[in-house]
């Protein structure tokens, strides 16, 4: 089976200085991805001042705006204030079966969330995980921490995963230990950044090509390597980012898109077993 996936984040869906309204635009930049699962960050689930200014602004949470009635959606409230919230959410062409919001907050300062979803399609089930990590070093590190002990106690080993967001991991430092500890690939892994001379002399010394995860912000020219879709259990058949100035726009990420195969199984669940992982996720 093939999906088409997405990571972004919104930034709240206003411009950069929140001044305007982008959550129309998102909205309608989301529809010609065209993806069966979108992860989402910087979600605005309310808002009473920007809802009292703006007369377009949705009455609805954006998760379910941005959903309107073709998809499925679930949302993870992570930073709450006087006058609204915002967090993380999944929309998704698939049923979500199940929801749990993980608090990974690390300090008093930033909110922060794992969003976990479980995704039924067909008699598959998919783990998905929605991830905003820290803007400091070492909560990023700690959260990476709660973020594979929360994959580990809520995922079957062999369960096929969907783990993406903005990781704000700018220096690559985080991916080596998700990667060995969970089993998982970054989409971009199979692309070099080295030169062929560079990558030779990685072959040489046995440390094999360096990897390169995606440069998404800012979006209008993108240079941090920010955001991640980290998968097991599917094939990828191709990633890329949309940046340029008709993204910039609309947020100051630029979103990442992966087309994916979903590796066959000898067994399909069966619906007892399917109640069973259902209930320990819930």
């Amino acid at each position: 089976m093939k999906l088409r996936i997405a990571t972004w984040n919104i930034h709240k869906g206003v411009s950069a200085l929140g001044r305007r309204p982008r959550v129309h635009g998102i909205k309608q930049a989301l529809a010609g991805i065209g993806a069966d699962i979108v992860f989402l960050q910087e979600v605005q689930g309310r808002h009473d001042l920007l809802a009292l200014k703006h007369a377009s602004w949705p009455s609805q949470g954006q998760h379910e705006f941005l959903a309107a009635d073709t998809q499925h959606s679930a949302y993870g409230k992570n930073a709450v204030y006087d006058h609204g919230h915002h967090g993380n959410a999944l929309l998704s062409n698939f049923p979500i079966s199940a929801v749990r919001n993980h608090d990974v907050s690390d300090h008093a300062f930033e909110s922060r969330g794992i969003l976990h979803c479980v995704v039924k399609i067909d008699t598959r089930v998919i783990h998905c995980y929605v991830i905003h990590l820290g803007l400091f070093a070492g909560s990023r590190l700690r959260q990476t921490d709660a973020l594979i002990e929360a994959v580990s106690t809520s995922a079957p080993i062999d369960a096929p995963l969907l783990i993406a967001g903005d990781f704000n991991d700018w220096t690559n430092s985080l991916s080596d230990s998700l990667c060995a500890r969970l089993g998982v690939t970054e989409v971009f892994d199979r692309q070099l950044t080295a030169s062929r001379f560079g990558s030779y002399l990685r072959r040489l010394s046995g440390r094999g090509p360096r990897k390169a995860p995606a440069r998404t912000f800012p979006a209008a020219m993108p240079v941090l390597q920010l955001d991640r879709i980290y998968v097991r259990g599917f094939d990828v058949v191709e990633a890329k980012v949309l940046f340029g100035a008709s993204w910039a726009r609309l947020s100051d990420h630029a979103p990442i898109t992966a087309e994916l195969i979903l590796q066959p199984t000898a067994n399909s669940i069966s619906p007892e077993s399917f109640n069973e992982i259902v209930h320990a996720s819930g």
